[in-house]
Order: C-alpha cells, then structure tokens, then sequence
C-alpha cells in the first residue's frame, strides 16, 4: 500500500499539471472537490465507493501502520 505522502505528491501532481491548479488550491480543497474536478476533466467517474469490507481493510491498514 503506497503511503499517504506518496498519493499526495501524485493528486498534487495531477492537479497541478493536468488540471492546471495552483498548488494552494490543491491543498485547501477536498477530496470530493479533487474528484469532482477529475471527473469533469475526464469526462467520467473511474472510482467505485468503498464496499464494507473494503473500508474495514482501509480503517485496520490505517489503525495499524498510523498513517
């Protein structure tokens, strides 16, 4: 699992380049923004919301590792 850092560099990135936001706007917006923008850029949503035990998984990595 590739640490929070490391996807945050990435979605900066992204939204940086492709999306051609400043960097401040990237870090003062969120998630939901972030894919909102993603989506309008593409054109369509490629993400599924988490299932049950999905979330399960991501809340135990996360009470785990601390990240």
């Amino acid at each position: 699992m590739k640490r929070f850092a490391d996807l945050a560099r990435s979605a900066a990135a992204v939204a940086t380049g492709q999306l051609g936001w400043v960097p401040g706007a990237f870090w003062e917006s969120t998630v939901a923004e972030f894919e909102d923008a993603l989506i309008g850029w593409t054109g369509s949503s490629t993400s599924a919301p988490l299932g049950r035990a999905e979330l399960a998984d991501l809340e135990m990595k996360v009470n785990t590792d601390g990240r």
